[in-house]
Formats: C-alpha cells, sequence, structure tokens
C-alpha cells in the first residue's frame, strides 16, 4: 500500500476531515471543519506541510492554492472542485480524487462555498494564501 492509499484509509476508517502524513512520516488526522486545520497547521510552521500527502473531505479553489504554495506533494479528495484542478495540475501537484463537482456548495448547500465564491477568478495563489496564512 503506498503512501497516499494509507491517508485515504484513514481518512474513511476515521472519519476526520484532514489527514497529514508529514514529510517525517508523522501521521495525524486533525476534525475541525472547512480549511481551519490547515491554516491552523501552517500558522505554527509555514514550512511544516512541505512534501506532505493529504487526504481531505473537501478540496476547493482556496484549500488547493494554499495547499500547493505551502509544498504538499500528493492530495487526495473526498470531494474536489472542478476550480481546484488547473491549481494542482499546474503546480505539479499529484492528485486523485472520489467525487468531483462544479463548485463547492455552501454549508446550507443551497449555492457556492463563500470562499469559493469570492476566490473563483483570482489567479494569484499568493493573495488567496495570504488572506488565510499570515
Amino acid at each position: 500500500m503506498n503512501n497516499l492509499e494509507k491517508v485515504k484509509e484513514k481518512l474513511y476508517d476515521a472519519n476526520p476531515s484532514l489527514v497529514v502524513l508529514y514529510k517525517s512520516g508523522i501521521c495525524k488526522e486533525y476534525y475541525n471543519s472547512g480549511i481551519k486545520d490547515i491554516i491552523t497547521i501552517l500558522k505554527q510552521d509555514k514550512d511544516t506541510l512541505k512534501d506532505a500527502i493529504i487526504a481531505d473531505k473537501v478540496i476547493g479553489k482556496v484549500a488547493a492554492s494554499i495547499l500547493v504554495l505551502a509544498g504538499v506533494k500528493e492530495i487526495y479528495a473526498d470531494t474536489l472542485s472542478e476550480i481546484a484542478i488547473p491549481i494542482l495540475e499546474k503546480n505539479g501537484v499529484k492528485y486523485e480524487y472520489k467525487n468531483k463537482v462544479k463548485y463547492i456548495l455552501n454549508r446550507d448547500k443551497t449555492g457556492m462555498c463563500p470562499m469559493e465564491s469570492k476566490f473563483k477568478d483570482e489567479n494569484n495563489l499568493m493573495n488567496i494564501y495570504n488572506e488565510f496564512v499570515k
């Protein structure tokens, strides 16, 4: 079983929102919704996700942008938005997904996620990153 398979398995076995296999070999599970855990991890150490492999319940454009700039090398998403894919591909991040959606829904499932909506036309990933990780 490769490392991406290991984080995928943990995502479904323990039901966290995020699983990170760090470059050091340590694997951790996180349980907050949205991108809160990613932001918390990066605010503690901006370099900690370099070469990490992650599995996440939901990856939209904002999460993809932040993870690309954080140096993540491989991503699995249970749900991946179509507008996140070009970001991952352009930056050489390997990815897999279970479900591809046009965009990430808001919590009420009545429209686009506010973050996805706010940044859907933003082409400078650093602008997105700096909005959340300072």
